[in-house]
């Protein structure tokens, strides 16, 4: 049942040039394409997406389960050749200067690889979203409907140097119904055109469309600038990564785009929150991955609590450095290393060991601050009173509110979608991890028996 690739446009065992391709000027085969080739071969890459794609959405669970467990199989398989490639990448983003933060997510290590074979597995383990009825009914007149979740058709992901979203988006979207086209950047090129190929290698050996996983990292970034413009071939793009990418994609884009927004996290202690509580969880959400985007980032502290000496002391430990407003300066005097913060503070996704910390006399006033430099990602409130609980669920407006438990939970994977696609920061059709369901869209199925509208 193995479908044979068409060939006439290069297929991912033929990018071993694809970390060498420029921006500029984009290659195939170490010749420069011109503008009109370029947009032939990625359009050729999104037909065949497409005709793969119907494939998927015909595919039942067991399939696409047995294709999610064959690519847990081949990546732990070629475990040595994935971390070979992932080396190079690394070496080559030190060399350059990269941050740490990208560097931390540039990196594969065993146990990461284990966490992107568990994620498969526990994706293989959830019902399948497709034909899920989302409502239906009987009309007076005899008309039977039901509305059902059906594949997106198409998906594309715009990235950079996060080589476990190559896997994560990939089976997501295998598992929904649909095919998808990757552009991972220059900056894990190595890492992703081995990935591709093994997710490729795998879905054939199951007997489903190798043309289910596709890449236009060979292209550079000028590929992927058609693939934005691709509208009809491809149904939806996601972008993952820094503000300037985002707004790059969400501004240029011809195709629909699920926005995934940066995550400048906020926590909140009450006067009434636990010391103990309050250390443990700003550890956590804090130091513990410091590079993703549900690490909190600005830590906001009730004038009336007592804990904010000891969660200083603590942070400070870990390696944290505090960019505090004034008052926060004076509560902790000399005992406490600390910079001052201003309004970049604020507005800043660190992505690294920085926290802004500020002091408020109020829930109110805590909410006024969310308000005025939130993200719209996750937002998180430590305490014992359970009316301030409801009033901030109730007016914090973001994808996520969190109430006692560290902002690291706004996760996919930790929320048992099995693993994400990103984190949607919108409010059109997905808000917050966006797992299996978040990649299909609805169909009405009308039934009658002759009737006619009069």
């Amino acid at each position: 049942m193995t479908e044979a690739l068409t060939p006439d446009a290069p297929v991912i065992s033929d990018v071993s040039g694809a970390a060498a391709a420029t921006p500029e000027s984009p290659v195939a085969g170490g010749v420069p394409l011109s503008p009109e080739d370029l947009q032939a071969a990625v359009y050729s890459i999104a037909d065949r997406s497409r005709n793969a794609a119907r494939r998927m959405g015909q595919a039942n669970r067991a399939w696409k389960d047995r294709a999610l467990h064959a690519i847990g199989q081949a990546l732990l398989d070629n475990r040595k050749h994935i971390l070979d490639a992932n080396a190079k990448d690394v070496a080559a983003g030190r060399a350059n200067g990269t941050s740490a933060a990208l560097l931390d997510r540039l990196t594969l290590t065993p146990a990461r690889i284990d966490g992107l074979v568990a994620a498969l597995e526990n994706l293989a383990g959830l019902p399948d979203p497709v034909g899920n009825v989302v409502r239906g009914q009987t009309l007076p007149n005899g008309l039977r409907l039901r509305q059902v979740n059906v594949p997106m058709g198409v998906v594309a992901a715009i990235y950079e140097a996060r080589p476990n979203v190559t896997v994560d988006i990939a089976g997501l979207a295998l598992k929904s119904g649909n095919a998808v086209i990757l552009r991972g950047g220059s900056a894990a090129a190595n890492t992703n055109e081995a990935l591709v190929r093994i997710l490729r290698e795998a879905l054939d050996s199951v007997g489903l469309p190798a043309d289910a996983v596709q890449t236009v990292d060979q292209y550079g970034r000028e590929g992927a600038n058609v693939l934005m413009r691709a509208r009809g071939r491809v149904d939806v793009l996601i972008p993952r990564g820094g503000r300037e990418l985002i707004q790059t994609v969400v501004t240029n884009s011809a195709v629909p785009v699920i926005e995934t927004g940066e995550g400048n996290v906020h926590i909140f202690i009450d006067e009434s929150a636990s010391e103990e509580m309050a250390v443990d969880i700003l550890l956590n959400a804090k130091t513990q991955r410091p590079s993703v985007c549900n690490t909190v980032e600005t830590l906001l502290v009730h004038s009336g609590s007592p804990v904010l000496p000891a969660v200083a002391a603590a942070l400070r430990s870990a390696g944290v450095r505090l960019h505090v407003d004034e008052r926060i300066a004076a509560a902790l005097g000399k005992d406490v290393e600390t910079v001052p913060a201003d309004d970049e503070d604020w507005a800043t996704e660190y992505m690294d060991l920085d926290l802004a910390v500020a002091m408020v006399d109020s829930l109110d006033d805590a909410v006024k601050h969310i308000r005025t430099w939130t993200t719209g990602h996750t937002e998180a409130i430590l305490t014992n009173n359970l009316a301030n609980a409801e009033k901030f669920i109730s007016e914090v407006d973001s994808a996520a509110v969190i109430v006692n438990a560290s902002t690291r939970f706004t996760d996919g994977g930790e929320l048992g979608l099995g693993a994400e696609v990103g984190i949607s920061t919108q409010k059109l059709h997905a808000r917050g991890p966006m797992g299996l369901t978040e990649l299909t869209t609805t169909k009405w199925i009308v039934q009658g028996e002759g009737q006619i509208r009069g």
